[in-house]
């Protein structure tokens, strides 16, 4: 199968099929939820355009073709890993009282809660029991990999919450954490490919180092969004990430960096109530003036620059080397 597409595009129509068809397998309560958590329906059931970057499918599909696999048997694969993503998204969405997910409102403030999280419960599930049905050695080995990952990924949203109860949050802390939550599923994207086609060992561990190296630049990417971001890039308000409080990397760099601004900023962060407009403007300020905006910048191109060498030592066709670097570099240059 030859792609025509953007590959971004191109993904999204090879492994939407797939997807639906899935859901459509599970309770039809359950998979209302799902079917709006994906974008493809609104809460009275009614189809609508779909969201979402197709970014982890597309990683998957990449995979598949570095190992010189035909693409049809590597859809499977793709798709269980964005079920993985979009069972994460709904338990941290959760989690984290987020109201908002991809400019719409989240599922939980929809269905609720707990119908929430069963469906995130349900689409865990889901993507193994896809890969597992496939029935050969590589989509077993797909499967160990895609739970690996999934351990990791709940690993990581533990710190995440954690962090929230301390003031004492170290940036090698919080990009284990990062490493965890957020690069352990793009690893995994970006080798599963190779994995279920049973390609080349030493292919699947270069693209896997490859995914962790840019899932770090994405998330560091992520957390200047967060706080510097437009609400029409990132579907949240202004300041989003300061309104509530979180330990994202700009931030813990600025309040570890033994600065006049970063212990300024500890004592805004720490004031009692909501936080109003002015403080936040002014601890966004206080981010940037302690250096942690700065150091995130570095720190996600730096992160780029590792998952290019990790690409130059991997041994595959050079379109999709190029198709990698040009997703890793899309990544990490949304407009913040």
């Amino acid at each position: 199968m030859t792609l025509t597409l953007p590959p971004a595009e191109a993904a999204r129509e090879l492994v939407e099929p797939v997807l639906r068809e899935a859901v459509g397998h599970l309770d039809p309560r359950i998979a209302r939820v799902a079917r709006y958590h994906f974008g493809w329906t609104d809460g009275d059931g009614r189809p609508r355009a779909a969201g979402g970057k197709a970014l982890r499918p597309t990683l998957a599909v990449l995979s598949a073709r570095a190992a010189g696999a035909d693409l049809d048997r590597c859809l499977p694969a793709a798709a269980a890993v964005e079920l993985v993503h979009a069972f994460s998204l709904l338990h941290d969405d959760v989690m984290d009282d987020d109201p908002v997910r991809r400019h719409h409102p989240a599922a939980w403030t929809v269905f609720g809660r707990a119908q929430a999280i069963l469906c995130g419960n349900a689409l865990f599930a889901l993507a193994l029991e896809l890969l597992l049905e496939q029935g050969t050695p590589g989509y077993a080995a797909a499967a160990r990999a895609l739970n690996r990952a999934t351990l990791s990924l709940i690993a990581g949203q533990t710190l995440d919450l954690e962090f929230q109860d301390r003031d004492d949050v170290t940036r090698e802390e919080c990009l284990l954490m990062s490493r965890h939550k957020t690069a352990s599923l793009l690893a995994c994207a970006c080798s599963i490919g190779v994995t279920a086609a049973e390609g080349p060992a030493a292919l699947a561990e270069a693209l896997d180092a490859f995914g962790t190296e840019a899932g770090l630049a994405f998330q560091l990417t992520d957390d200047l969004l967060g706080i510097w971001g437009r609400p029409e890039v990132t579907g949240k308000p202004v300041l989003a990430d300061l309104r509530t409080r979180k330990k994202s990397l700009p931030v813990v760099a600025a309040l570890t960096s033994r600065t006049g601004a970063g212990r300024r900023l500890a004592e805004v962060l720490a004031m009692p109530g909501e936080l109003t407009e002015a403080d936040l403007r002014d601890a966004a300020h206080l981010v940037e003036q302690a250096g942690g905006r700065a150091w995130a910048e570095l720190e996600a191109r730096r992160r780029l620059d590792a998952a290019a060498r990790c690409l130059d030592a991997a041994d595959m066709p050079a379109d999709v080397r190029a198709e990698f670097r040009n997703i890793a570099r899309f990544i990490t240059s949304r407009d913040h």
